[in-house]
């Protein structure tokens, strides 16, 4: 008999209309430094970076529920187009198209407007309501 035991539960809650057009990304994904991060999960819809130091992909940090600041050895790449637990953070990396600001982990609004600046191949949008 099948069975799951100690199974962890994800609750993908927007992640279905976080990526509203992909249009291109990293060929293959890639894996992510996870060094400091201390979710359980890397999300559909997460910023990121890369150090300009050693190349190593990471996950934007977040600090109280928030994006933190960029990293001064790091660079904007990408959004992370879909979600893996931290102990194996093998990801899609969108490059170009558009991701529903609306629908991210986390705000965006700190960073959008730098984030334009460094990747302006993805755009943001959301549906108007009402």
């Amino acid at each position: 008999m099948y069975g799951v035991s100690n199974a962890e539960v994800f609750d993908s809650g927007k992640e279905s209309v976080v990526i509203r057009n992909y249009v291109n990304g990293i060929t293959g994904g890639v894996i992510l430094d996870m060094t400091g991060f201390d979710e359980p999960f890397i999300k559909c819809g997460h910023v990121i970076i890369r150090s300009t130091t050693d190349g190593e992909y990471k996950p934007m940090p977040i600090s109280a529920g928030a994006y933190a600041s960029l990293p001064s050895d790091a660079e904007y790449v990408g959004i992370c187009i879909t979600t893996a637990p931290k102990d194996t953070p093998h990801v899609g990396v969108m490059t170009a198209g558009e991701v529903n600001d609306k629908a991210v982990p986390y705000s965006v609004e700190s960073i959008k407007s730098a984030f334009k600046t460094a990747v302006p191949t993805i755009q943001w949008g959301h549906d108007k309501i009402g």
